[in-house]
C-alpha cells in the first residue's frame, strides 16, 4: 500500500510539474502575441506612469518592441526616462536601452537623467554599476564628457572586475565624445593593462588599440603579464592582443641572424691529420627570449574552437616565428576544413597563402583536401591549386591520385569545374616535367570532347606544354591538325591553326602548314573572328618561309666555285698602293627574283588577301594590311622576320593565387584578391634595427618573480621555500637532515658521556649572562641620572 502512495503522489507531483511548464509556456506565448499588438499612446503612457513594477515592464516592453520595429517612440521619452530611478535592476535595464537609442536625438531630456545615473555608480549591485557606467559613456552628448571621464576614473578603481572591464570599453567611447581627454585617459589605460584580471586586461588591450595603437611606451611594463594572461582571455580579447603583441614585436624585438657552420663529418679511416673542412655557413634566425615567449604562448591557442584565433596564430607564425612555428600551425588550419562551407573557404584562401611558403608540409594532408560533392565551385577550385602546388613535393602514388581526381573532373557536368581541372592538370606538367606525358595525354584526350569550352581551355593547356620543347611535339601538332574537321569552338580553332604556323619552317616531308592552309582557305567566309585572324598569320608566315627557301636557292645557284687563291703581296712591287683596293676580286651580288607565280603558295597569300580585304572585321582589314606592307618587297623580309619568326618564350601559368602574396592572413584583402581601401589595417611595421631598440630592462615588472597573475604564491613554491628555511635552521642548530637509527642512537651515546661537560658549560654562560645584566643596568641608571639633571636645568 505505501509503495502505491509514493507512486500515486509522484504521479501528482509530475502532473503539477507538467501543469506549470505549459502555463509558463503559454504565458510566453501570450507575450509574445500581446506585444505585438500596438496600444493606444494614452493607455502605453498610462502603463509607464503607474506605480505597479509589472505594469511598468509591460510598458517598457511595448516601447522597446515599437523601436526595434523602427516605430516613433520619442513621445514616450520623458515616460520611459523618469523610470532611471526605478530599484528594480530588469525596469532600469530597458530604460537604459531607450535612453541609449534616442539620447543622441534628446541630449536636453537625456541629461536630466544623468544625476540618477551617476547615483547609481555607487550602487552595492556590480552589475547595476557597470551598466551605469556603460549608459553614461554610451550617451553621445560632448557636454558631459568631463563627467564620463571622472565616472571611468571610479570605475577604474572598483572593487569589481566586471566593473573594471565596463570601464575599459568606455575609454574609447569617452575619447570619441571629447579627443582632449586623451591624457587622462591614457593614464586610466596604464592602470588597466597591468590588472590582475584576465577579462579586465583584455578588454584595456581593445581600448589600447582604439585610441593610440602606438603608444607601446605603455606596453613596456605589462608586455609579460599579458603573454601570460593570452591563454585565459576570450576570443576577441585574444584577437586584440595577438594583433597588439606582433605590433610590439617588430617595433621592439629586433631580428637576429647568425650563421651556423656545418662541419663534414670525417670517416672512420680517414687520416686525422688531415684538414677538415668547413661547409659555408646558413643563416638562422636567432628569436629574441621575450619573443619566444609570446610565440610558445600563442602555441596553445591553436586547440582553440574560434576558427579566427586559429588564423591569427597563424599569422603571427608566419609574420614573426621560425619555420617550425609555421609548421605547428598548418595542422589546426586543415582541421578548419570541417567547419561549415563559409568558414571552410576562407580557411581555404589562409591555406593558399600558407602553402605558397611551405608547400612540401602540406603533403601529409593531401586527402584533405580531396573535392566532395557538396563543395561549391570556389572551395573547389581552392583545393585544386593547393593539389598543383604541393604536386612536385609528392610521392609517387599521391601524384597518380591527384592527377586521377583531375581526370575525373573533367568530366564534371559544372563547366567552370571542368575548365580549373583541366588547368590544374596543366600546372601539374611544368612543375614536374616527367609527368608532361602523361598529363598531355589527358589532355589530347579531352580535345574531342563536344564540350567546346573544354577543348577550348584543354587546347590552351596543351600550347603551353608544346612550347616547352617544341621539337618532340612535331607528331603532336599533326595530330591536331586532323582535328580542325571536327573542332567547332573558335577558340580551339584558332589554337590548332596558331600551332600549325609555328611549326612552318620544319622540313618540307612534316611541313602540313601549306596544307592546312588551303583546307582553310576554302572555308575562310564561314570561319568566327578569331579563327580568321590566326588564318592570316598563318598564311603570312606559310609566304615568308616560301621566300626564304627561294632565297636560299638562289644563294646557292649563284654562289661560284670556291678556286680562287689570294696572291701574295710583295713590298718590291712597282705598282702604287691604293689604300681603298681590295685584295680580292670583286664578287657579284646575286639578286633575287620575285617567286614563282606559277606556286600555290604564293596564289593562296594573294587569295587570303582578297578574302580579308572585304572583311566586315576592322581589326582583320588592318592587319591584312600590315603583313601585306611587310611582305610587299621579297628582296627585304628583315623586319618581317623579326616581327612573324621571332622566338616565342616559353609560358609558365603560375598559381592563381601569386598576386594574394603579401596580404595578411586572415585579412578581407586575401579573400578578394586584391588591397581594400587604404590598407587592410592588418600591415605590420618593418623591423626594428638591431641598436635601436629599448632596452630589454623595461619589460621587467614590478616584483617580477614573487608574484603572480591572481596576487598570491602557488602552493608548491610556499612549501618549498619552507623546506628550505627549516633545512637552514637545522643545519644551524648543527643536527643532519636524513640520519639513519646507527647515527642517531651513536649520539645518544655521546650525550650521555659528556653531560657533566656541559652542565659545567652552561653553569659558566649562566654567570656571563648575569654579569653583562648587571653592567647594563649600571649604565641605564646613569642615563637616567644625566637625562634629570638636563631637565633640571632647563
Amino acid at each position: 500500500m505505501e509503495s502505491i502512495s509514493r507512486m500515486s503522489s509522484m504521479l501528482e507531483t509530475a502532473r503539477d510539474l507538467t501543469l506549470e511548464a505549459a502555463q509558463s509556456a503559454g504565458t510566453a506565448r501570450s507575450l509574445n502575441t500581446r506585444l505585438s499588438r500596438d496600444l493606444p499612446f494614452l493607455q502605453v503612457k498610462k502603463l509607464l506612469d503607474s506605480r505597479n513594477d509589472r505594469e511598468i515592464l509591460d510598458g517598457l516592453r511595448r516601447v522597446i518592441s515599437m523601436m526595434y520595429r523602427s516605430k516613433l517612440c520619442l513621445p514616450y521619452f520623458s515616460s520611459v526616462v523618469k523610470n532611471v530611478a526605478s530599484p528594480n535592476i530588469e525596469i532600469k535595464k530597458l530604460v537604459y536601452i531607450f535612453l541609449l537609442h534616442y539620447a543622441e536625438s534628446e541630449p536636453d531630456l537625456a541629461l536630466l537623467s544623468i544625476n540618477t545615473i551617476q547615483k547609481s555608480l555607487t550602487d552595492q549591485n556590480p552589475q547595476v554599476r557597470a551598466m551605469a557606467l556603460r549608459v553614461m559613456s554610451g550617451i553621445r552628448v560632448p557636454v558631459i564628457s568631463q563627467i564620463v571621464s571622472l565616472a571611468i576614473k571610479r570605475g577604474c578603481g572598483d572593487m569589481s572586475p566586471y566593473v573594471r572591464k565596463a570601464a575599459a570599453f568606455a575609454i574609447p567611447k569617452c575619447y570619441k565624445l571629447d579627443p582632449n581627454t586623451m591624457p587622462q585617459l591614457l593614464d586610466y589605460l596604464a592602470t588597466l593593462l597591468g590588472d590582475k584580471q584576465y577579462y579586465v586586461a583584455g578588454s584595456a588591450v581593445t581600448a589600447f588599440l582604439d585610441i593610440c595603437p602606438d603608444r607601446v611606451d605603455l606596453i613596456h611594463k605589462h608586455y609579460r603579464s599579458l603573454v601570460r594572461k593570452l591563454v585565459d582571455m576570450d576570443e576577441w580579447s585574444q584577437l586584440a592582443t595577438l594583433r597588439l603583441m606582433s605590433i610590439y614585436a617588430r617595433k621592439c624585438l629586433p631580428r637576429r641572424t647568425a650563421k651556423m657552420k656545418k662541419s663534414k663529418t670525417r670517416g672512420f679511416y680517414d687520416d686525422d691529420a688531415s684538414d677538415e673542412e668547413d661547409s659555408p655557413g646558413e643563416e638562422v634566425q636567432i628569436l629574441d627570449p621575450d619573443l619566444e615567449m609570446f610565440l610558445k604562448a600563442c602555441r596553445s591557442l591553436l586547440h582553440s574552437r574560434n576558427s579566427s584565433v586559429i588564423v591569427s596564430v597563424a599569422r603571427c607564425f608566419l609574420d614573426l616565428g621560425t619555420s617550425d612555428y609555421i609548421d605547428s600551425a598548418i595542422g589546426p588550419l586543415v582541421a578548419l576544413l570541417r567547419s561549415s562551407q563559409d568558414i571552410q573557404q576562407v580557411a581555404l584562401y589562409n591555406i593558399v597563402d600558407v602553402c605558397l611558403a611551405r608547400p612540401e608540409r602540406f603533403v601529409c594532408y593531401a586527402n584533405h583536401f580531396l573535392v566532395h560533392a557538396t563543395d561549391s565551385f570556389d572551395v573547389a577550385r581552392l583545393k585544386f591549386e593547393i593539389w598543383t602546388l604541393i604536386y612536385p613535393h609528392c610521392e609517387p602514388h599521391i601524384r597518380d591520385m591527384i592527377l586521377c581526381e583531375l581526370e575525373h573532373f573533367t568530366r564534371a557536368l559544372n563547366p567552370q569545374i571542368v575548365q580549373e581541372s583541366v588547368r590544374a592538370i596543366g600546372r601539374c606538367a611544368q612543375s614536374d616535367s616527367n609527368a608532361s606525358a602523361r598529363c598531355l595525354k589527358l589532355l589530347l584526350e579531352q580535345v574531342s570532347s563536344i564540350d567546346g569550352n573544354l577543348a577550348a581551355e584543354s587546347l590552351t593547356v596543351i600550347r603551353h606544354l608544346i612550347q616547352q620543347d617544341p621539337q618532340s611535339h612535331i607528331k603532336t601538332v599533326i595530330r591536331l591538325a586532323k582535328n580542325l574537321d571536327t573542332t567547332p569552338n573558335p577558340e580551339a580553332r584558332a589554337t590548332i591553326i596558331w600551332l600549325v604556323g609555328e611549326f612552318a619552317a620544319i622540313d618540307d616531308e612534316n611541313n602540313i602548314a601549306p596544307d592546312v592552309l588551303r583546307i582553310l582557305a576554302k572555308g575562310f567566309a564561314g570561319e568566327s573572328e578569331p579563327a580568321k585572324l590566326q588564318t592570316v598569320l598563318l598564311a603570312a608566315k606559310v609566304y615568308l618561309h616560301h621566300l626564304h627557301r627561294i632565297r636560299e636557292q638562289n644563294l646557292q645557284s649563284l654562289q661560284p666555285p670556291s678556286t680562287y687563291q689570294e696572291e701574295p703581296f710583295h713590298l718590291d712591287s712597282d705598282e702604287p698602293l691604293d689604300p681603298f683596293a681590295t685584295s680580292s676580286p670583286p664578287r657579284t651580288q646575286p639578286s633575287i627574283e620575285p617567286s614563282n607565280l606559277d606556286h600555290p603558295i604564293p596564289k593562296l597569300w594573294t587569295y587570303i588577301l582578297l578574302l580579308a580585304r572585304y572583311d566586315t572585321s576592322y581589326d582583320l582589314r588592318d592587319r591584312t594590311r600590315t603583313y601585306r606592307a611587310l611582305l610587299a618587297d621579297p628582296s627585304s623580309t628583315q623586319l618581317a622576320s623579326l616581327l612573324l619568326l621571332a622566338p616565342k618564350p616559353v609560358p609558365h601559368a603560375p598559381s592563381p593565387s601569386e598576386n594574394r602574396k603579401g596580404l595578411p592572413l586572415g585579412s578581407t584583402s586575401l579573400i578578394l584578391g586584391m588591397k581594400v581601401g587604404v590598407g587592410t589595417g592588418l600591415e605590420l611595421p618593418e623591423w626594428v634595427k638591431e641598436g635601436e631598440e629599448p632596452d630589454a630592462g623595461v619589460r621587467d615588472e614590478v616584483g617580477a618573480g614573487r608574484e603572480v597573475a591572481g596576487g598570491e604564491r602557488p602552493a608548491g613554491e610556499a612549501l618549498d621555500k619552507a623546506l628550505r628555511v627549516e633545512r637552514e635552521r637545522e643545519k644551524g642548530k648543527g643536527t643532519v637532515v636524513g640520519k639513519s637509527l646507527e647515527d642517531w642512537l651513536d649520539e645518544e651515546e655521546k650525550e650521555g658521556g659528556s653531560a657533566d661537560e656541559t652542565e659545567t658549560d652552561e653553569s659558566s654562560e649562566y654567570e656571563e649572562i648575569t654579569e653583562s645584566e648587571d653592567e647594563e643596568e649600571e649604565q641605564d641608571e646613569e642615563e637616567n641620572e644625566d637625562e634629570g639633571k638636563s631637565l633640571v636645568s632647563r
